[in-house]
Protein backbone atom coordinates (compact mmCIF):
# COMPACT_ATOMS: atom_id res chain seq x y z
CA UNK A 1 0.00 0.00 0.00
CA UNK A 2 2.66 1.91 1.03
CA UNK A 3 4.32 1.81 -2.57
CA UNK A 4 1.65 2.35 -4.13
CA UNK A 5 0.88 5.52 -2.33
CA UNK A 6 4.31 6.41 -3.69
CA UNK A 7 4.11 5.69 -7.13
CA UNK A 8 1.06 7.86 -7.02
CA UNK A 9 2.61 10.92 -5.79
CA UNK A 10 5.44 10.29 -8.20
CA UNK A 11 3.01 10.15 -10.98
CA UNK A 12 0.91 13.36 -9.75
CA UNK A 13 4.37 15.35 -9.68
CA UNK A 14 5.96 13.97 -12.86
CA UNK A 15 2.07 14.55 -14.81
CA UNK A 16 2.28 18.16 -12.87
CA UNK A 17 5.53 19.37 -14.22
CA UNK A 18 4.91 18.13 -17.22
CA UNK A 19 1.60 19.22 -18.05
CA UNK A 20 2.67 23.32 -16.68
CA UNK A 21 5.86 22.76 -18.86
CA UNK A 22 3.84 22.19 -21.57
CA UNK A 23 1.28 24.97 -20.89
CA UNK A 24 4.12 27.43 -20.16
CA UNK A 25 5.76 27.05 -23.33
CA UNK A 26 1.99 27.31 -25.52
CA UNK A 27 1.37 30.49 -23.01
CA UNK A 28 4.76 32.20 -24.67
CA UNK A 29 3.82 32.02 -28.03
CA UNK A 30 0.25 32.60 -27.21
CA UNK A 31 0.76 36.71 -26.43
CA UNK A 32 -0.06 38.53 -29.28
CA UNK A 33 1.95 41.10 -30.83
CA UNK A 34 2.21 44.92 -29.93
CA UNK A 35 -1.45 47.13 -31.26
CA UNK A 36 -0.03 48.57 -34.83
CA UNK A 37 -2.31 51.36 -34.37
CA UNK A 38 -3.52 53.63 -31.74
CA UNK A 39 -7.35 54.68 -33.21
CA UNK A 40 -7.99 50.48 -32.90
CA UNK A 41 -6.44 50.12 -29.31
CA UNK A 42 -8.97 53.52 -28.85
CA UNK A 43 -12.16 51.60 -29.79
CA UNK A 44 -10.65 48.43 -28.15
CA UNK A 45 -11.16 49.89 -25.12
CA UNK A 46 -14.73 50.19 -25.39
CA UNK A 47 -14.93 46.91 -24.66
CA UNK A 48 -12.49 46.80 -21.83
CA UNK A 49 -14.33 45.22 -18.43
CA UNK A 50 -13.20 48.31 -16.52
CA UNK A 51 -15.19 50.43 -18.63
CA UNK A 52 -18.23 48.19 -19.56
CA UNK A 53 -18.79 46.41 -16.16
CA UNK A 54 -19.52 49.59 -14.23
CA UNK A 55 -21.57 50.48 -16.85
CA UNK A 56 -23.27 47.02 -16.59
CA UNK A 57 -23.62 47.93 -13.10
CA UNK A 58 -24.93 51.12 -13.45
CA UNK A 59 -27.72 49.30 -15.46
CA UNK A 60 -28.33 47.08 -12.78
CA UNK A 61 -29.09 49.58 -10.50
CA UNK A 62 -31.25 51.07 -12.63
CA UNK A 63 -33.46 48.18 -13.15
CA UNK A 64 -33.35 47.42 -9.66
CA UNK A 65 -34.97 50.75 -8.49
CA UNK A 66 -38.14 49.27 -10.91
CA UNK A 67 -37.56 45.70 -10.54
CA UNK A 68 -34.84 43.79 -8.74
CA UNK A 69 -35.48 40.74 -10.68
CA UNK A 70 -35.49 42.08 -13.82
CA UNK A 71 -31.76 43.56 -12.36
CA UNK A 72 -30.72 39.77 -10.96
CA UNK A 73 -31.51 38.14 -14.40
CA UNK A 74 -29.67 40.73 -16.35
CA UNK A 75 -26.52 39.92 -13.97
CA UNK A 76 -27.01 36.27 -13.83
CA UNK A 77 -27.23 36.05 -17.53
CA UNK A 78 -23.58 38.57 -17.75
CA UNK A 79 -22.11 36.45 -15.01
CA UNK A 80 -22.58 33.15 -17.45
CA UNK A 81 -21.32 35.00 -20.70
CA UNK A 82 -18.82 35.66 -18.65
CA UNK A 83 -18.04 32.30 -17.35
CA UNK A 84 -18.07 30.95 -20.88
CA UNK A 85 -15.25 33.54 -22.13
CA UNK A 86 -13.24 32.65 -18.96
CA UNK A 87 -13.09 28.99 -19.67
CA UNK A 88 -12.14 29.34 -22.94
CA UNK A 89 -8.97 31.36 -21.86
CA UNK A 90 -8.01 29.04 -19.22
CA UNK A 91 -8.29 25.86 -21.50
CA UNK A 92 -6.27 27.92 -23.84
CA UNK A 93 -3.77 29.66 -21.86
CA UNK A 94 -3.47 26.39 -19.62
CA UNK A 95 -4.16 23.67 -21.74
CA UNK A 96 -3.32 24.71 -24.90
CA UNK A 97 -7.21 23.68 -26.66
CA UNK A 98 -7.52 25.25 -29.73
CA UNK A 99 -9.31 24.82 -33.03
CA UNK A 100 -5.71 25.73 -35.85
CA UNK A 101 -8.61 24.85 -38.95
CA UNK A 102 -10.52 28.59 -37.75
CA UNK A 103 -7.73 30.31 -36.08
CA UNK A 104 -9.91 29.68 -32.64
CA UNK A 105 -8.20 30.19 -29.61
CA UNK A 106 -10.63 32.11 -26.91
CA UNK A 107 -13.88 33.54 -27.81
CA UNK A 108 -13.22 37.54 -27.26
CA UNK A 109 -14.41 38.99 -23.80
CA UNK A 110 -13.87 42.44 -25.52
CA UNK A 111 -16.33 42.05 -28.07
CA UNK A 112 -18.99 39.72 -25.61
CA UNK A 113 -18.82 42.90 -23.26
CA UNK A 114 -19.25 45.43 -25.27
CA UNK A 115 -21.68 43.97 -27.72
CA UNK A 116 -23.63 42.77 -24.13
CA UNK A 117 -23.41 45.93 -21.93
CA UNK A 118 -23.33 48.55 -24.80
CA UNK A 119 -26.63 47.21 -26.56
CA UNK A 120 -28.23 46.59 -22.79
CA UNK A 121 -27.20 50.20 -21.86
CA UNK A 122 -28.41 52.11 -24.82
CA UNK A 123 -31.62 50.55 -24.93
CA UNK A 124 -32.59 51.57 -21.15
CA UNK A 125 -30.97 54.61 -22.31
CA UNK A 126 -33.55 55.08 -25.38
CA UNK A 127 -36.55 53.85 -23.17
CA UNK A 128 -35.84 56.24 -20.95
CA UNK A 129 -35.89 59.19 -23.33
CA UNK A 130 -39.43 57.97 -24.27
CA UNK A 131 -37.80 56.39 -28.15
CA UNK A 132 -37.40 52.84 -28.64
CA UNK A 133 -35.45 50.31 -27.01
CA UNK A 134 -35.49 48.17 -30.07
CA UNK A 135 -33.44 51.35 -32.08
CA UNK A 136 -31.32 51.44 -28.82
CA UNK A 137 -30.40 47.69 -28.75
CA UNK A 138 -29.24 48.50 -32.65
CA UNK A 139 -26.99 51.14 -31.77
CA UNK A 140 -25.70 49.00 -29.22
CA UNK A 141 -25.05 46.34 -31.58
CA UNK A 142 -23.30 48.06 -33.82
CA UNK A 143 -20.76 49.12 -31.14
CA UNK A 144 -20.31 45.40 -30.64
CA UNK A 145 -19.34 44.86 -34.42
CA UNK A 146 -17.23 48.11 -34.23
CA UNK A 147 -15.09 46.38 -31.25
CA UNK A 148 -14.82 42.85 -32.93
CA UNK A 149 -13.36 45.01 -35.76
CA UNK A 150 -10.82 46.77 -33.63
CA UNK A 151 -9.68 43.51 -31.96
CA UNK A 152 -9.32 41.80 -35.38
CA UNK A 153 -6.98 45.04 -36.38
CA UNK A 154 -5.45 45.34 -32.94
CA UNK A 155 -3.73 42.16 -33.53
CA UNK A 156 -5.71 40.29 -30.20
CA UNK A 157 -8.21 38.23 -31.68
CA UNK A 158 -8.70 36.30 -34.89
CA UNK A 159 -11.57 36.73 -36.89
CA UNK A 160 -13.53 33.75 -35.70
CA UNK A 161 -12.80 34.62 -31.99
CA UNK A 162 -14.64 38.12 -32.57
CA UNK A 163 -17.63 36.35 -34.19
CA UNK A 164 -17.66 34.34 -31.40
CA UNK A 165 -17.83 37.18 -29.01
CA UNK A 166 -20.34 38.93 -30.93
CA UNK A 167 -22.70 36.44 -31.27
CA UNK A 168 -22.59 35.65 -27.32
CA UNK A 169 -22.78 39.25 -26.99
CA UNK A 170 -25.77 39.66 -28.84
CA UNK A 171 -27.70 36.51 -27.57
CA UNK A 172 -27.29 37.74 -24.13
CA UNK A 173 -28.33 41.10 -24.66
CA UNK A 174 -31.04 40.15 -27.45
CA UNK A 175 -32.99 37.68 -24.55
CA UNK A 176 -32.43 40.37 -22.26
CA UNK A 177 -33.43 43.07 -24.19
CA UNK A 178 -36.40 41.65 -25.25
CA UNK A 179 -37.21 40.26 -22.01
CA UNK A 180 -37.30 44.17 -20.61
CA UNK A 181 -39.49 45.21 -23.41
CA UNK A 182 -42.16 42.92 -22.66
CA UNK A 183 -41.94 44.00 -18.81
CA UNK A 184 -43.68 47.34 -19.87
CA UNK A 185 -41.16 48.88 -16.99
CA UNK A 186 -39.92 51.84 -17.21
CA UNK A 187 -36.53 52.75 -15.20
CA UNK A 188 -36.91 55.00 -12.45
CA UNK A 189 -35.22 58.43 -12.63
CA UNK A 190 -34.98 58.82 -16.51
CA UNK A 191 -32.83 62.41 -16.20
CA UNK A 192 -30.14 60.55 -14.34
CA UNK A 193 -29.39 57.97 -17.08
CA UNK A 194 -27.60 59.45 -19.83
CA UNK A 195 -25.96 61.40 -16.48
CA UNK A 196 -25.03 58.04 -15.03
CA UNK A 197 -23.85 56.76 -18.45
CA UNK A 198 -21.69 59.93 -19.41
CA UNK A 199 -20.03 60.34 -15.75
CA UNK A 200 -19.25 56.58 -15.38
CA UNK A 201 -18.04 56.14 -18.73
CA UNK A 202 -15.33 59.44 -18.35
CA UNK A 203 -13.87 58.32 -15.53
CA UNK A 204 -13.56 54.07 -16.45
CA UNK A 205 -12.54 54.68 -20.06
CA UNK A 206 -9.19 53.94 -20.57
CA UNK A 207 -8.30 51.98 -17.71
CA UNK A 208 -8.11 47.93 -18.01
CA UNK A 209 -9.32 45.55 -15.72
CA UNK A 210 -6.20 42.72 -14.71
CA UNK A 211 -8.70 39.81 -15.71
CA UNK A 212 -6.49 38.79 -18.74
CA UNK A 213 -3.27 38.63 -16.78
CA UNK A 214 -4.81 37.23 -14.13
CA UNK A 215 -6.02 34.16 -16.20
CA UNK A 216 -2.20 34.17 -18.30
CA UNK A 217 -0.78 34.15 -15.00
CA UNK A 218 -2.67 31.09 -13.15
CA UNK A 219 -4.27 29.03 -15.70
CA UNK A 220 -1.47 27.05 -16.76
CA UNK A 221 -1.08 26.09 -12.82
CA UNK A 222 -5.12 25.10 -12.95
CA UNK A 223 -4.64 22.86 -15.61
CA UNK A 224 -1.68 21.11 -14.90
CA UNK A 225 -3.26 20.45 -11.69
CA UNK A 226 -6.71 18.66 -13.24
CA UNK A 227 -4.72 17.28 -15.35
CA UNK A 228 -2.78 15.54 -12.95
CA UNK A 229 -6.02 14.71 -10.55
CA UNK A 230 -7.68 13.57 -13.82
CA UNK A 231 -4.81 11.13 -14.43
CA UNK A 232 -4.09 9.54 -11.00
CA UNK A 233 -8.17 9.39 -10.67
CA UNK A 234 -8.11 7.17 -13.99
CA UNK A 235 -5.10 5.16 -13.21
CA UNK A 236 -5.73 4.41 -9.52
CA UNK A 237 -9.47 4.44 -9.73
Amino acid sequence: MHCVRVLRRLLRNCVCKRAEHTARSRYATAIPPEPTSRMWTAISNIGDAALTLPIAAVCAVWLALSDWRLALRWLLVLAVGMALVGATKILYFGCGVQIPAIGFRMISGHTTLSTSIWTVAFALLFRCEGGSARVGAALGLAIGVLTAVARVFDTAHSVSEVIAGWMLGAAIATWFVHMFVRSGIKPSFPYMVPVSLFFVASVAYGHHAPFQEMIETYSHGVCARLSARLFSALLFR
